[in-house]
């Protein structure tokens, strides 16, 4: 069984200290503070006292005894989050992690998880090891997993789901002294002894009961002296490598950094469900959680100790200032003056929670005590999505529903459903209750006709299609939907690939791209509200590669490349033809081949591309890239990422379109531009031994055969290890056919 007694007098040790200088301390139960020590401190009658390291529930059944722990288990990971849109990459600092296994991963929607070892990181980050912090920088995700592994390689793994504008992370790490029990116990009639052990068996500890052992007479022997002394040793004991045990301290760590909250954060809580119900229709993006516990003599108490608890922590989350952001819900306690409301809505049983939206509808509800489900009531859990994506379902088929409804309040309600975020469980069908988990919340479920919503959607784009000005939520619910991020995927919870109607959406961005532009840093920062537009190219060639993909991965898809090579020509036809257009442009076409084999289309476009950004007649080809650089978008990728990347990826992509040329016979006709490419790329990048292969065997095709020779022969000087072995092997034998004739 684990050893979880080991620690018993560091605990009393520390609680003693405590109190001993104290004065006026009360009898009665104390609660430790210290995350993982589940620890209560009885001080009773007599000057007697008690520590409790567990307490919840037990269920006799025949001879075997059920616990059931009284508190959740809780992530030992402590996150906090700083939010900044403008943001390019997320700094993470974990605080202090000592010698621990830790494991970092980031995840985008259902891709595989991607996880770094974090004293790979650290090694990486600093070198030097001088530092007790770990920091770094990861790209943008929609999901955080932070793990500890055990010494038995068991990993205890905790998801985060990401922000969408976070900037900053910071991590600590608080170990679980006491841990979590999984225990159970068995009576021996036989010896009258209780034993209790893991659901392994192994390692029971044994239990009499009080009255009988008080009755045993045993001889106990009293040590003459006890004593703790320090650096103990005896003559020839052999001395320790170091007195910190080879953990050497450094004299240059700086304190870790306190996150004492300077904020005082306080919950408004009314006196009757009139004035709860009147508060919380003003209060933007904010959800009223009613209890009902009437049955419960302590309810008031329990409550008033959920609300401190919640003020708690919104402050540490806060820290320094009111951030709405985090301020999610509104809380109200039910007193006998509501009983009419509770029949009404066919709550019944106490304890109850009932959540409800700024119209009083209800959204939740679950046969749960408040402090059972105080876990969930954070930023940082999942529930307030369900509930944001369960009140835009019930809103959106109101507004269906209404004969009066707008123009505009149907592209509100298409744009309230369409900017929420996806719940870490989504695929779960969580609307569905049984009477085995009565005590999870059950959602408000709505029943939507996809055809009938396809049909409004279109007729929504089709009528606005001579809009003089762009309606910036239209705008923001098209990016939205044809990156598959929209109401189609929290509606019906599936992939989708464009239709015409997203196509016809997309050309509605393009005709308004400038007036989007210049509008859409303002439309995100609208106070109150969360709107996020993007970069058009980058928006509209993300939703293009992405539908690509999907595509690709529904067998009953029928694949159109002809309508997204139309808006590429449209983009660079309106003068968008950027690096960030015809980037994304060029990674669509080299992988749509023409009849034959032939890349006649991709070599087209970059024969235009090349020619108007790249190509020079007298000019440097280093100037000309770093004008192209220095006018680039300031959130694109490249500007991020510098002025070598930029360069080396012309250098490739100058290379791969030259290849293109060299291994597939339906693109011969480009041969002498392909050459031109290929001297390029090693203007760049000199000796670069793929690109020589490459010029050579241009070269040799063009008739060229001695140069080509020449040029091989260099591919073949400049290989290095980096080279794959098969590749080396080709360059070679390459260059050995060239010369014997036999290319």
């Amino acid at each position: 069984m684990r050893n979880f007694i080991w620690s018993f007098f560091a605990f009393f040790c520390l609680i003693s200290a405590s109190f001993s200088q104290t004065k006026n301390i009360e009898k009665g139960s104390y609660l430790s503070t210290n995350k993982g020590q589940k620890i209560k401190l009885n001080l009773l009658e007599n000057n007697k006292y008690e520590l409790v390291f567990y307490s919840g529930n037990y269920e006799i059944k025949g001879d075997s005894l059920l616990f059931t722990p009284e508190v959740k288990s809780e992530s030992a990971f402590e996150v906090a989050f700083k939010n900044d849109a403008k943001a390019k990459k997320i700094k993470v600092k974990f605080l202090d992690p000592s010698y621990f296994s830790f494991y970092v991963g980031t995840q985008n929607g259902k891709d595989e998880v991607q996880y770094q070892r974090l004293t790979d990181i650290r090694d990486k980050v600093n070198p030097d090891g001088d530092k007790i912090d770990v920091d770094f920088e990861i790209d943008r995700a929609d999901y955080l997993y932070l793990v500890y592994e055990e010494y038995t390689g068991e990993g205890k793994i905790s998801k985060f789901a990401l922000p969408k504008d976070v900037s900053e992370i910071t991590i600590k790490y608080q170990l679980d002294v006491m841990g979590d029990l999984n225990i159970s116990g068995f009576f021996d009639p036989k010896t009258n002894e209780l034993m209790i052990s893991e659901n392994s068996g192994k390692n029971p500890l044994v239990f009499r009961n009080a009255k009988e052992t008080q009755t045993e007479k045993i001889a106990k022997v009293i040590p003459v002296e006890k004593k703790i002394v320090p650096n103990w040793t005896y003559p020839g004991k052999e001395a320790l490598v170091s007195e910190d045990f080879g953990l050497a301290s450094d004299s240059t760590a700086v304190a870790v950094e306190s996150y004492t909250p300077t904020f005082d954060f306080k919950l408004k809580i009314e006196n009757n469900l009139k004035n709860a119900l009147s508060s919380n229709k003003n209060a933007k993006n904010k959800f009223l959680v009613i209890v009902a516990d009437s049955k419960n003599p302590s309810a008031k108490a329990d409550f008033d100790t959920f609300i401190k608890d919640q003020e708690t922590q919104m402050s540490y989350t806060m820290y320094d200032s009111y951030h709405p952001e985090y301020d999610l819900y509104n809380y109200y306690l039910t007193t006998a003056d509501d009983k009419k409301w509770l029949k009404t809505n066919k709550i019944t049983d106490a304890p109850s929670i009932v959540i409800l939206n700024n119209n009083g509808d209800v959204l939740a509800t679950a046969k749960s005590s408040l402090k059972d489900k105080q876990y969930l009531f954070n930023y940082y859990d999942g529930l307030y999505k369900k509930l944001q994506r369960a009140d835009g379902l019930l809103d959106f088929n109101k507004t269906l529903k209404n004969k009066k409804a707008t123009d505009a309040d149907l592209i509100q309600a298409f744009n309230k459903v369409a900017i929420l975020e996806i719940p870490y469980d989504y695929d779960t069908d969580y609307t569905v209750t049984t009477d085995d988990n009565a005590a999870e919340f059950k959602f408000a479920t709505t029943t939507l006709d996809k055809k009938e919503i396809a049909q409004i959607w279109k007729k929504l784009i089709e009528a606005h299609q001579k809009d003089t000005n762009p309606n910036m939520f239209l705008a923001e619910t098209i990016v939205r939907e044809i990156k598959n991020q929209g109401f189609s995927k929290q509606f019906f919870k599936e992939d989708k690939v464009l239709n015409d109607t997203d196509f016809l959406a997309i050309d509605y961005l393009i005709k308004h791209y400038d007036a989007i532009d210049a509008a859409r840093v303002a439309f995100n920062e609208k106070e109150g509200e969360l709107h996020v537009i993007g970069n058009l190219i980058t928006e509209i060639a993300t939703a293009l590669q992405q539908n690509n993909y999907i595509s690709d991965s529904i067998t009953t898809a029928v694949k159109d490349d002809s309508k997204t090579i139309s808006v590429y020509k449209k983009l660079i036809a309106a003068g968008k033809g950027n690096f960030e257009c015809y980037q994304n442009y060029f990674t669509y076409l080299a992988e749509v081949q023409d009849k034959g084999g032939s890349n006649t289309n991709y070599l087209k476009e970059f024969t235009t591309y090349f020619n108007a950004n790249l190509a020079t007649d007298n000019g440097s080809v280093i100037e000309k890239l770093d004008t192209m650089f220095t006018s680039m978008d300031a959130n694109s990728e490249y500007s991020y990422n510098g002025w070598n990347a930029f360069k080396e990826y012309h250098s490739n992509l100058c290379n791969d379109a030259a290849w293109t040329v060299v291994s597939k016979p339906g693109n011969t006709g480009f041969i002498k531009s392909a050459i031109t490419w290929s001297e390029y790329s090693l203007i760049i990048s000199k000796n670069n031994t793929y690109y020589l292969d490459t010029l050579a065997q241009l070269y040799y095709k063009d008739g060229q055969k001695e140069k080509a020779i020449e040029t091989q022969t260099l591919a073949v000087k400049y290989l290095t290890d980096y080279v794959e072995e098969e590749t080396a092997t080709d360059i070679r034998e390459t260059l050995a056919k060239m010369q014997n004739g036999t290319y």
